[in-house]
C-alpha cells in the first residue's frame, strides 16, 4: 500500500470514530511509526481509546515551535497561542518573564524562541512536567506558582504569564473524553467558579513584577468580569480582554501600576 493510500485508510478509521482532524492526525501517526506496521497499529489503537495524540507521537507544535511532550504531561493547546504571542509583544528583547504552570514548557520555549535574549523562567507542581520542560531546554523550577522562584526575580519581572487551571469544578465532566479520561484534573480544575488559582496569581504577581509590568492569564466565560475587583485591588489597570474569532473570552492582559 502506498503512503497516500495508507494515510487515507488511517484517516478514515479516525474520522469514523469522530476525530475532526483525522487527516492531519493520520499523517502524524504515519510519520512517527516510520513504516512499522505493528507500531502504527498500536498508535492508532491508543488514539482510538482517546489518548492525546502528543503522548503517542511524543511531540507537539506550539507557536511554530516543536517540543517534546511526555506521557502524563499537560498537552499545549493552539487556543493558548494568542496569549503567548501577546506576552511576546509585552516582553522587551532583554526582558524577564515568568511562565506559571508551564507543563511541557511550551509557552516558555515559544517566548525564548521569539525573544532569544530574554530571561525566561518557568514553574510547575508536577515532577513529570518539570522534567519534560527541562528536556525542552526551559529553565524550570519545581513548586507551586511563584514559590520556587529565586528571590532575585522579585520586583524586576517584565511579564508574568499563566495558563493555569480555570475550568469550574462543575464543568469538568464536559471536557472532551481524551482530556477527562487521560490528563490530570488538576491541570484544569479551578474550583467552584474556576477562579481559585487565577486569584492567587493576581495576588502574588506584584511581588515579582516591576512597575509597568504585564500580567497575562488565560481564562474563559465570565471570569474576566469576576476578577475585575481583584485586579484593581492589587494595582492592575489598563485591562485588555482577549477574545477569539468567535468572540469567546480567552484571557486578560493587565498592567501593574502600583
Amino acid at each position: 500500500m502506498g503512503e497516500r493510500a495508507a494515510v487515507d485508510v488511517v484517516a478514515a478509521r479516525l474520522a469514523s470514530a469522530g476525530f475532526v482532524a483525522a487527516l492531519d492526525e493520520a499523517e502524524e501517526l504515519l510519520e512517527c511509526s516510520r513504516g512499522e506496521v505493528l507500531v502504527l497499529e498500536s498508535m492508532i489503537e491508543r488514539r482510538l481509546l482517546g489518548e492525546p495524540l502528543a503522548w503517542i507521537t511524543g511531540i507537539a507544535t506550539f507557536c511554530d515551535v516543536t517540543l517534546r511532550v511526555d506521557s502524563g504531561v499537560y498537552v499545549p493547546r493552539w487556543q493558548s497561542e494568542p496569549m503567548a504571542r501577546a506576552a511576546v509583544e509585552r516582553l522587551p528583547s532583554r526582558g524577564i518573564t515568568i511562565d506559571l504552570c508551564t507543563g511541557s514548557g511550551a509557552v516558555a520555549k515559544a517566548l525564548r524562541t521569539m525573544r532569544p535574549h530574554a530571561h525566561v523562567v518557568a514553574t510547575d507542581l508536577d515532577e513529570r512536567a518539570v522534567a519534560c520542560a527541562a528536556s525542552n531546554d526551559v529553565e524550570v523550577y519545581l513548586g507551586d506558582l511563584f514559590a520556587p522562584l529565586p528571590r532575585q526575580l522579585q520586583g524586576v519581572v517584565d511579564v508574568v504569564i499563566g495558563i493555569v487551571p480555570y475550568v469550574p469544578s462543575s464543568s469538568m465532566s464536559m471536557l472532551p473524553r481524551d482530556t477527562f479520561a487521560f490528563e490530570s484534573r488538576w491541570s484544569y480544575d479551578g474550583g467552584e467558579d474556576g477562579t481559585d488559582v487565577l486569584r492567587r496569581v493576581i495576588t502574588d504577581s506584584p511581588q515579582f513584577l516591576r512597575p509597568g509590568g504585564a500580567l497575562l492569564i488565560e481564562l474563559g466565560g465570565e471570569q474576566a468580569e469576576l476578577l475585575e475587583e481583584e485586579l484593581a485591588r492589587h494595582g492592575f489597570g489598563d485591562v485588555i480582554v482577549h477574545v477569539d474569532d468567535d468572540h469567546d473570552v480567552r484571557g486578560i492582559e493587565a498592567t501593574w501600576n502600583p
